[in-house]
């Protein structure tokens, strides 16, 4: 029987291609630009940096510092983009939970952090 997206390989073994659709694709730049919008991300941008002044100091030059700033100011663009849109989702979320009756609690909270937006979206899908 032979499996959509497989084939044989030499040896007789099956081999599976990895089919990746345009929905698929989409799913992964969304869970990547999520994983970017972390506080981790910060993280790993500060390791990259150091690790690069350890192996290779003659390189960090003006050149190598404006490239470290201009990621690095790429994912504070990113984090604050995160935050707004989680924001929004939350305030759509309370006008349709609600029907015409949203609170004015949530009017400011785009000023929060990401997490606690994604934490007040899930307790108010929790039935009440």
């Amino acid at each position: 029987m032979r499996l959509p997206g497989s084939s044989l390989g030499q040896n007789g073994t099956r081999r599976t291609r990895l089919r990746l659709s345009p929905m698929r694709i989409r799913g992964l730049i969304t869970t990547l630009c999520v994983y970017i919008a972390h506080p981790a991300a910060f993280l790993v941008l500060i390791f990259y940096g150091v690790i690069w002044m350890l192996f290779q100091p003659e390189t960090l030059d003006l050149h190598g510092v404006a490239t470290l700033a201009t990621w690095c100011m790429t994912l504070f663009i990113q984090r604050a983009e995160h935050r707004d849109t989680q924001a929004i989702h939350a305030k759509l979320d309370e006008l349709l939970r609600t029907d015409n009756r949203a609170r004015n609690a949530l009017i400011d909270v785009d000023q929060e952090e990401p997490e606690e937006i994604e934490e007040h979206r899930h307790a108010a899908r929790e039935p009440d």
